[in-house]
This record gives C-alpha cells, sequence and structure tokens, in this order.
C-alpha cells in the first residue's frame, strides 16, 4: 500500500488501521474464519450476528452467488453469543484491531439479556445490534417499526456498557428516513451500518424453472452489485441527518476501491464488504485497501477525511 495516503479510521473510540472490514454475515462464524480476519488486511473483526442459543440455520441451499451479486436465507446460523464473547480475548491477545460483535437475538429481551451479559467483557470494543431481521412475531423488521425501534434502543442503554451501533435495513421513502433519524439521534449511537441486503428479493433459475434457494420458497436478502446505489442513498442521507457523532458505516455492492471511494465520498467513516468477501476471501481487504489508496493518491487526498461526505450537487 501507498505510504503516501491514510486510510485509517475511527469508529466507536477505536482506531482502525484501514477503513474497510467484513460484514456480518459471510465467513466469520467459527474461530478459524475469525483468525482469518484477524491476519488480514482487515482492519477490525465482526463476527457473525449471534443469538443467545447457538442455531443450525435454514435448509441448503441458503446462499447463492448471481452474476450481479447474492441472495440468500441463512436463518442466522451462528454458534451463540457465549463462543464470540469468548472469542474477544484471543483476538485482543493476538491482533491490533477492533473485536465488534453482532447480536440479533430472536426477541428483544434476547438482545437485551446478551448486551447486558456482555458488560465488564473489556476484549469487546463495540456491539453492533442488528434491527434489520425480524425479531418480533407478526411485527415487520424492528427497523420499519418505529415504535419498537425506540422501545429496544431504550431498553439497550439502560443495561450497555460498551459503544452501540445498529444495523439498519434499507429505506426507500424520504419521510421513513426522517423518522428513524429522529428515533436515532435521541440516543448515545456510536454508529450505524447502512445496509443489510434489500430483503425478500427473487432469484430464477430460468432452465430449471424454479427458485435458486430452498427457504421461503426462494425469498431472501439481495446483496452485491444489484444493491449498492440504495446502499450509496442511505449512507448519504443518513449522514446528512444524523448527529455528527454518530458515524456511518457504509454496506453494500463493495468489490472495488472506486465502490469504497464512492461510499466514503457519501460519508461513511468505514466501509464492510459482504458478498465480495464471501466470493475472494480475505484478500479482498488488501487488494480494495491498495485501489483506494490508488484512487486517493491520484486525486491528491491525503486521509479519508479528505473527502469523506464531500458529494457534490448539481
Amino acid at each position: 500500500m501507498s505510504s503516501s495516503v491514510s486510510i485509517e479510521t475511527k469508529i466507536a473510540g477505536a482506531v482502525l488501521p484501514s477503513c474497510l472490514y467484513n460484514a456480518s454475515g459471510p465467513l466469520c462464524s467459527t474461530e478459524d474464519e475469525l483468525h482469518a480476519l484477524g491476519k488480514s488486511a482487515a482492519g477490525a473483526i465482526l463476527s457473525k450476528s449471534a443469538t443467545r442459543e447457538k442455531r443450525q440455520g435454514n435448509e441448503e441451499p441458503r446462499y447463492v452467488e448471481t452474476p450481479w451479486g447474492s441472495i440468500n436465507s441463512m436463518g442466522l446460523p451462528n454458534e451463540g453469543y457465549e463462543y464470540y464473547a469468548a472469542f474477544a480475548e484471543q483476538a485482543a491477545a493476538a491482533y491490533d484491531k477492533p473485536y465488534i460483535m453482532s447480536v440479533s437475538g430472536l426477541s428483544h429481551e434476547d438482545n437485551i439479556h446478551m448486551i447486558k451479559a456482555l458488560s465488564g467483557n473489556k476484549n469487546v470494543t463495540a456491539i453492533e445490534l442488528n434491527l434489520s431481521c425480524p425479531n418480533v412475531p407478526g411485527k415487520p423488521q424492528t427497523g420499519y417499526d418505529p415504535e419498537q425501534t425506540r422501545y429496544i434502543l431504550d431498553k439497550v442503554f439502560e443495561v450497555a456498557e460498551h459503544p452501540v451501533g445498529v444495523k439498519l435495513p434499507p429505506y426507500f421513502d424520504i419521510p421513513h428516513f426522517e423518522a428513524m433519524a429522529e428515533i436515532l439521534n435521541a440516543f448515545p449511537l456510536s454508529f450505524v451500518t447502512c445496509i443489510n441486503s434489500v430483503g425478500n428479493g427473487l432469484v430464477i433459475d430460468p432452465d430449471r424453472e424454479s427458485v435458486v434457494i430452498k427457504p421461503k420458497s426462494g425469498f431472501g436478502g439481495i446483496g452485491g452489485d444489484f444493491v449498492k446505489p440504495t446502499a450509496l442513498a442511505n449512507v448519504r442521507k443518513f449522514y446528512t441527518l444524523l448527529d455528527e457523532q454518530i458515524a456511518v458505516i457504509g454496506c453494500g455492492g463493495v468489490k472495488s476501491g472506486m465502490d469504497a471511494f464512492e461510499h466514503i465520498l457519501c460519508g461513511a467513516s468505514a466501509v464492510q464488504v459482504g458478498t465480495q468477501y464471501m466470493r475472494e476471501g480475505t484478500n479482498c481487504f488488501a487488494r480494495i485497501g491498495r485501489e483506494l489508496e490508488e484512487i486517493m493518491s491520484r486525486k491528491g487526498y491525503k486521509d479519508i477525511g479528505s473527502f469523506k461526505g464531500r458529494l457534490k450537487d448539481l
């Protein structure tokens, strides 16, 4: 990487040697996968979204690559939050980068229990609370329900000792951005991650005349190239609406240094990589980082703060 520019950033009070790291989901479920992230050029280690107990997840096939991205209905397969909490000690001993735990309980009570139980674990840098998975039977995703969002954040900040951020679903209507930003600004959040996959897409195999994944009759979350314009719009809008102390983390359609550059230009302080990480493995972080540095060097930017959020209107 070029020595003339820096892609270092700061999230939740912690310094990340690179603004690029993994999205929670692909290849971050086991100790081996988490160690691979630690050894890589990723600026942080983010765990798989943890539930209170271990889960096997949905039936296979539940993740399929497409020419323009991916579709999945994983069903939160993970080892349970205690497994990822225990790994924090290994991460702290072996790697000079933050370790962030993603939490996605099957109920609000589960989320509160896990976040309270993590109190005192000094090796966990921050918690990313996933508001973009269904939590309450008969209710929409928490992030699409203002009342439920306010309720869970009220309860979480009664017990949380770590910096907390939230992972959001994609929003599409300006009043929805504004309503969610008003709620988020009422809490001492450290960051928001925009976006989780676009929910309930459908990919078809025309030769077999069938859907391509088994759960939910083929309906699943869409990621990769498909979602980049939506992800950029969410990063930009929340960057303009949220209080300055709440960092925005971009996620969606990042497979090159230019994609990362565009996310930062929209206002992202860090950038997560999901579908491309699944495809390429940990080498993607060094490659995308080099490409980003080359773009910055060519444009005369010394650090990401030099252009973060400076997207121009026509």
